[in-house]
């Protein structure tokens, strides 16, 4: 057998000299691998006589075992030197200033519609809410437009799969059903807004296929169209903060509501209609359960999107629904 103490040594002077991890690998294999140095002097011994075999293996596993601990100590000090080169080469500067994070914030159309909802909690009114998915006797039936009204022209729009034949489902055109909904469970006096996400088949500067809508309901003994004008003009002037604001009501149709109104306020380019108003047709109050003889009501539909507009001076809806953070950071 050659000398193990040489071919040790000549092993371990191999791996000092190296300091790439694939010679290592190579230098393990000229010395541990199948045909490596040591491996041949194990194999050897089988030819031996059984005490010199048991007394030449314990010295070739030795050396096999010095080698091993030597290989092992060279691969972690190459590793240790790879991760000092990768943290100088990526070294932070801590004295630079973070970049920090921006805060978020509300959208424009949201704000707005947490400013009317004060306003109009502050004369006394709840909020309400209800599905967005709706049945056609809450959408339309309830509120006095039977299937082959006029008035559905602009509004039989998103039909959804799941209804019955009689009864299909859509997403709803107003927030209307929040109030039909309302009504049923509660008995006047009743005063409530309703805002919330709509849909229509609609798509221009300024109209969305979804928008946002609040409607606004009091029903009581002895409400008049009187007390719709001042909760309306009241509100505006709060509203676009002005106490001078010109508020002006044009007779109009809605089936809903009657006497119905569109709302005008006074601005510099003359006047622009903010709104739809009028005292609840009493076909509406029967149909939830509510006897029109001993109660009225008025009811108001306003378009927050429309609102925001106003109110910000933006001139485009479809700027409020491009997600231009540019854009929208502005309303912070």
């Amino acid at each position: 057998m050659g000398n193990v103490q040489a071919i040790l040594d000549e092993g371990l002077a191999a791996l000092a000299a190296t300091q790439d991890p694939n010679e290592l690998e190579n230098v393990k294999a000229r010395y541990l691998g199948k045909s490596g140095a040591l491996t041949d002097l194990l194999k050897q011994l089988a030819a031996l006589p059984p005490e010199e075999k048991r007394s030449q293996g314990a010295v070739i596993n030795q050396a096999k075992t010095a080698f091993e601990q030597a290989l092992t100590g060279c691969r972690e000090a190459m590793a240790a030197a790879q991760l000092a080169r990768q943290l100088a080469a990526e070294a932070l500067d801590v004295s630079l200033p973070g970049r920090g994070q921006q805060a978020g914030g509300l959208h424009p159309v949201t704000l707005v519609k947490e400013r009317i909802v004060a306003l109009f909690q502050s004369m006394g009114f709840e909020v309400a809410d209800g599905p967005e998915i709706e049945g056609d006797w809450h959408n339309f039936e309830a509120l006095n437009t039977p299937k082959d009204h006029p008035a559905r022209s602009m509004q039989d729009t998103f039909y959804v799969d799941g209804g019955a034949a009689a009864e299909p489902l859509v997403l709803r055109t107003h927030t209307s059903p929040i109030q039909v909904r309302y009504m049923q469970d509660h008995q006047p006096p009743i005063k409530i807004v309703a805002p919330g996400r709509v849909y229509r088949v609609d798509s221009d500067a300024t109209h969305s296929p979804m928008f946002h809508q609040m409607e606004g309901l009091w029903v009581a003994e002895g409400v008049s169209f009187a007390d719709l004008k001042a909760t309306m003009s009241e509100f505006l002037r709060r509203f676009f903060e002005r106490d001078d604001l010109q508020v002006r009501f044009r007779p109009s149709f809605f089936p809903f509501t009657e006497t119905s109104a569109e709302v005008d306020v006074l601005g510099e380019r003359g006047w622009l209609e903010v709104g739809g108003c009028g005292m609840v047709h009493p076909n509406v109050l029967r149909n939830v359960g509510i006897d029109p003889e001993k109660y009225t009501g008025f009811a108001f539909g306003i378009g927050l999107d429309r609102f925001a507009m106003l109110y910000y001076g933006v001139n485009d809806l479809r700027l409020f629904f491009d997600n231009d953070l540019g854009f929208l950071g502005q309303f912070r």
